[in-house]
């Protein structure tokens, strides 16, 4: 019997970005609005994306529909 197939969340297209390498991007939190109290530097680092790591970003990738290596060549050998 096939699993069934999962449909990707939309909302994490817009909040997140999948490099061709696999690596999951964000953008930080608190760069919206009371920007005055923040340093500069805090300002300018938030236009950085920045990487998911570990769980999390398993979890991102598996809800976006993006498979790991592994996980491609397990759906080839069954």
């Amino acid at each position: 019997m096939k699993n069934k197939k999962l449909k990707t969340k939309s909302s994490l297209k817009i909040r997140f970005r999948i490099t061709k390498t696999g690596k999951v991007l964000h953008m930080t939190q608190n760069s919206r609005h009371l920007r005055r109290k923040k340093r500069k530097s805090s300002i300018r680092g938030f236009s950085v994306p920045k990487e998911l790591k570990g769980k999390f970003a398993a979890k991102i990738r598996r809800v976006m529909g993006i498979r790991t290596k592994k996980q491609k060549a397990e759906s080839k050998k069954s």
